[in-house]
Order: C-alpha cells, then sequence, then structure tokens
C-alpha cells in the first residue's frame, strides 16, 4: 500500500477564543462540515485545555487549497487565529 500524504492545518488562537467565537462559531463550523461531507476533511477539533488552537485533517490535496480555506475561515477574517501553518503528513498504517 502507498502512503497518502495529508495536510494537516494548524491553528493558534486568541487567548480569549472561547468568550469571542459565539458570533463565528456557526459559519466556521459549516464551512468543515461541507468539506467533511466533500470528502475533503477528515477531522477537526480544538486542542488544549484550556483551548489554544485547533488542528484540522485534510484528506491528500494541494496545500494551496488549505490555504484558500484559511483566508476564508470565519475565524480568520476575525482575527481569531494568530498564528496557522499546514504541513503535509504521511500516513504509513
Amino acid at each position: 500500500m502507498e502512503p497518502e500524504t495529508h495536510i494537516l492545518l494548524m491553528y493558534e488562537y486568541v487567548e480569549d477564543i472561547l468568550e469571542r467565537r459565539a458570533p463565528y462559531r456557526e459559519a466556521h463550523l459549516a464551512n468543515l462540515t461541507r468539506l467533511k461531507e466533500e470528502g475533503r476533511v477528515l477531522m477537526a477539533g480544538a486542542t488544549g485545555d484550556p483551548v489554544t488552537g485547533a488542528l484540522i485533517v485534510f484528506a491528500p490535496c494541494d496545500p494551496v487549497e488549505v490555504g484558500e480555506f484559511v483566508l476564508r475561515d470565519p475565524y480568520y477574517e476575525a482575527g481569531l487565529i494568530t498564528d496557522w501553518r499546514a504541513v503535509p503528513w504521511t500516513v504509513v498504517v
């Protein structure tokens, strides 16, 4: 079996993300749900306790597509994401 290269998208959030995300959360989750239904996102969720960021696992795709997703993400547009990076992840098992 050939390894597949997924894309891991890692977000870092503002410190008060839980208080500030409410007006944007529904649209943010709707985008992720649509991509999951299309098979383009495999899983996504917040990281840290308290929440400091998020991790989104994209199915094999063009990294440009991931960058375009970020720029259209309501959290990014609202300034809730302080940093992000997308890295290839080669899944072997």
